[in-house]
């Protein structure tokens, strides 16, 4: 699935990488632990996490994670998201918590990281 459609699916927020909308997404994970996600993240994932510092970025980066999501309205600063729009990391938001979000893609077919 593209991230394209998870966004028009669940009226997602674009907020750092629209040109990067037709990237696949083949698999979900849901941590607010860096260092857990950077021992579990891989290529073409979408993340969805409460944290908002310049180190998602970088994560999003190291693991070639396709995009993340942040739950609940939550504000990210500027910088950070012109970090992400340099590095080619999407940054989506929601008004719906993470575990809404987790449970909506799931039903889309976005599996687990280890499924």
């Amino acid at each position: 699935m593209k991230i394209g459609q998870i966004v028009e699916e669940l009226s997602l927020n674009i907020l750092a990488g629209e040109r990067f909308l037709e990237r696949e997404i083949r698999w979900g994970y849901c941590c607010d632990l860096l260092s857990r996600v950077m021992s579990k993240g891989k290529n073409g994932g979408v993340w969805i996490t409460v944290q908002t510092h310049m180190n998602i970025v970088a994560v999003a980066v190291l693991t070639e994670i396709a995009c993340i999501i942040i739950p609940e309205g939550i504000q990210v600063e500027e910088e950070v998201l012109n970090k992400a729009e340099n590095e080619g990391v999407v940054i989506l938001s929601s008004g719906m918590t993470a575990f809404e979000l987790a449970g909506k893609l799931y039903k889309m077919g976005i599996v687990s990281w280890d499924d």
